[in-house]
């Protein structure tokens, strides 16, 4: 029996043991961006520690500008052919709101009998406690089995992704030094599907404005001022229906530099996968794809930018009516980003856009939150053949190299302050229901998330 087989038998002889422990941390609400958690984070980067600390790495919860941030060093000395990896995942969540949506409470995980297979309920379960926990697991794994590990470790692990990761960019900038290793290997991923490893090999880049366009210095009566006084609503509404075309092209000028034809090949691999768009969008109560005409799906959401209003606000949004003509509307616009787009020149081009749009009598403000690069990640190294192998002997099919609508900031401030690339590697699924109420994580994707990562960590390790 190798040494790999013997971590493998003792990952399954403690899975209830390591659902425990994951429930235990689920229990925690750690939700960042309220400060009324606060302690609910620094209780979860402190279980996070002690965990850690149990199968022997040197593990400490840093303060930062907000929640702490999670870092432990353990495994082999690195050098000499024994690689040293860098594991980032983040134990904060979203709020659970709406909370009368839950069938149960968002903080009392449970395991739920489906036709699909046993679930784990709760939120955290898969993003990102459930996804990181399958690493630790493995590490447990390894140490339980075998008494070490094969390769050296560092892990970060964050509490403000789900808020901006505010104190992250300061945090890599002062620890450098530190946190240097050989690469990185990144959780907050998926699968193709249940049955299906994946690597993911591309994400686009975002872009986040708000835009505030006001009018009159007060909200008015529309039957004092209506027809004669400027309705922001109006002129807000206008300058968002001139973003697309009729072919879902983007009109903002420039918008499209930088963006490249997928190659021939790639397409081909994409449209050998089997991809059922009906089903895709069936499952969200869709039926007709949204994007540029000529594109399909998996283009639309891995291969091509978009250009997203996420909220719109103005005027009397209560209950009934009221007469008004609101002073204000802004709206918050997201543009994910592909190849060499650069985020600052569209955000620039996006601004004058607006403003070539705005009648007399109106003013705008610009509000930024946030603009990072698309990324593609590097997949010609040893190490990703070597995690690609890994995978597939857990899964017993290949890992599909395949794109990912999201982005993951952090792998682009792994690379451009740490000089790291990264593997990005997790068992989530598109039904996982990330973010909403009654999320959940498969029992497989966990259980066998734990053993694939247990097998990556000693093919790296040459194991």
């Amino acid at each position: 029996m190798t040494a790999t087989d013997k971590v493998l038998s003792a990952i399954d002889a403690n899975l209830s043991a390591s659902l425990d422990r994951l429930f235990a941390l689920i229990r925690i609400p750690s939700v960042s961006t309220d400060p009324a958690h606060n302690e609910d984070c620094r209780k979860a980067a402190d279980w996070v520690v002690e965990q850690l600390r149990e199968i022997g790495f040197e593990a400490s919860a840093r303060e930062t500008g907000g929640q702490p941030m999670v870092v432990g060093h353990g495994g082999a000395m690195p050098g000499n052919g024994v690689p040293h990896v860098l594991f980032y995942g983040h134990y904060d969540v979203q709020p659970a709101d709406p909370l009368e949506l839950w069938e149960t409470s968002p903080f009392e995980p449970r395991l739920v009998d489906t036709p699909q297979g046993e679930q784990i309920v709760a939120r955290g379960a898969c993003d990102d406690k459930g996804q990181f926990m399958t690493f630790v697991e493995a590490c447990r794994g390894w140490v339980d089995a075998t008494g070490s590990l094969p390769i050296a470790i560092t892990v970060l692990i964050e509490g403000e992704e789900e808020s901006g990761s505010r104190s992250l960019g300061p945090f890599l900038d002062s620890h450098k030094d530190e946190l240097k290793t050989d690469f990185a290997l990144v959780c907050d991923t998926g699968m193709w599907d249940a049955k299906t490893p994946a690597i993911n090999t591309m994400l686009r880049g975002l872009l986040l404005e708000e835009i505030v366009v006001t009018a009159a210095n007060r909200d008015l009566h529309s039957g004092m001022y209506g027809g004669a006084a400027r309705n922001p609503i109006r002129v807000l509404a206008r300058i968002i229906a001139d973003l697309h075309d009729a072919d879902g092209q983007i009109q903002v000028p420039g918008f499209y530099d930088g963006v490249e034809e997928l190659p021939a090949d790639v397409k081909a691999q994409w449209d050998g996968l089997g991809f059922d768009e009906k089903a895709f969008l069936g499952d969200v109560g869709l039926s007709v794809p949204a994007g540029e005409t000529g594109r399909s799906v998996l283009e639309q959401i891995w291969s091509r930018p978009t250009c997203d209003v996420n909220g719109i606000i103005g005027g009397y949004t209560g209950g009934g009516t009221k007469t008004v003509i609101a002073s204000k509307a802004s709206a918050k616009v997201s543009f994910r980003l592909v190849g060499n787009q650069d985020p600052f020149k569209i955000r620039d081009s996006f601004r004058a856009f607006v403003k070539e749009r705005l009648p007399a009598d109106c003013e705008v403000e610009f509000i930024s939150h946030g603009a990072s690069p698309a990324l593609q990640v590097d997949v010609s190294g040893p190490q990703v053949a070597r995690a690609a192998a890994a995978l597939e002997a857990e899964f017993d099919r290949p890992a599909v190299m395949m794109g990912c609508g999201g982005s993951i900031p952090i792998v682009g401030d792994f690379k451009n302050t740490l000089g790291v690339d990264s593997i990005l590697i997790g068992f989530g699924l598109d039904d996982d229901k990330v973010h909403s109420p009654n999320e959940k994580y498969n029992l497989s994707s966990f259980h066998h998330g734990t053993r694939a990562w247990a097998r990556v960590i000693g093919a790296l390790g040459g194991a």
